[in-house]
């Protein structure tokens, strides 16, 4: 067992030293908006690979979102940071992070399409495999890739890191194509018990092939290291619930993406 694990290392260690990630700043529009996301690949990789949307949390595409980005496509993904706010529109505190969530989280049809362009793009790329796509988002970038799911996009799944479950039009989860996973913080304050309970009766009807799981000690925000380490402030970094999460994910992938 021992000289199994120790081998599987060594090939990890092997396909991460082969791996040649690109990125680049792209431009696209929605409408008349242009839109600035963050694109990055494996130029090692031939042939059309798989695709994943990456929607941003209330700070717009930043730091962290890149970060992201680049591991997916160090794991053999194209992968582009959409962005949602629109072209030089990036927070830099809470307060005007508020603001511009705010607007979107009260216009759903905007952000749905704001979602939306981002994808087209993405799959627009000659190296993508436009059958085999996924959406995933951080807090507000989850309730957005559930959104973008709920619009009935052509996606294989969607992902959501302490994400936003409630909608106005829970209806409209049976628009849904693909599987869905929930990585949730279970002392979340944001996102309230209420709020999942109504998400996994939402699902239920509309039939969805769905999963939640949950994190015991994890609040909101837990993928993000800024965030602290004060759970009592109610958004806070936890690594355990960070890596089991990211682990999540990939298995995840893996499944919706197996040819």
């Amino acid at each position: 067992m021992k000289l199994v694990l120790t081998t599987l290392a060594v090939l990890a260690a092997v396909f991460s030293a082969a791996a040649e990630v690109k990125t680049e700043t792209v431009e696209y529009k929605q409408g008349d908006v242009v839109l600035q996301g963050y694109l990055a690949y494996d130029a090692a990789l031939s042939g059309k690979r798989p695709a994943v949307l990456v929607i941003h949390d209330w700070m717009g595409v930043s730091d962290d979102t890149r970060m992201r980005a680049e591991q997916l496509a160090a794991l053999g993904y194209v992968a582009l940071a959409a962005d949602i706010y629109g072209k030089g529109v990036r927070p830099t505190n809470s307060q005007e992070a508020s603001t511009e969530a705010g607007k979107f989280s009260k216009d759903k049809p905007l952000l749905r399409s704001r979602a939306r362009a981002g994808l087209d793009y993405l799959t627009g790329l000659s190296r993508v495999d436009v059958n085999r796509v996924a959406v995933m988002g951080y807090c507000f970038g989850g309730g957005a890739a559930l959104e973008l799911g709920r619009s009935g996009a052509p996606l294989k799944g969607i992902v959501t890191f302490h994400g936003s479950l409630a909608t106005p039009t829970p209806a409209d989860a049976k628009n849904i194509k693909g599987k869905v996973l929930v990585l949730h913080g279970a002392d979340d304050p944001y996102v309230k018990q209420d709020d999942v309970k109504a998400f996994m009766d939402e699902m239920r009807s509309a039939g969805v092939n769905w999963e939640l799981v949950e994190y015991g000690g994890a609040v909101h925000a837990f993928t993000i290291k800024g965030a602290g380490s004060d759970n009592s402030k109610g958004a806070a970094y936890n690594a355990q619930a960070d890596r089991r999460s990211w682990q999540a994910m990939k298995e995840f992938f893996e499944e919706i993406f197996a040819q």
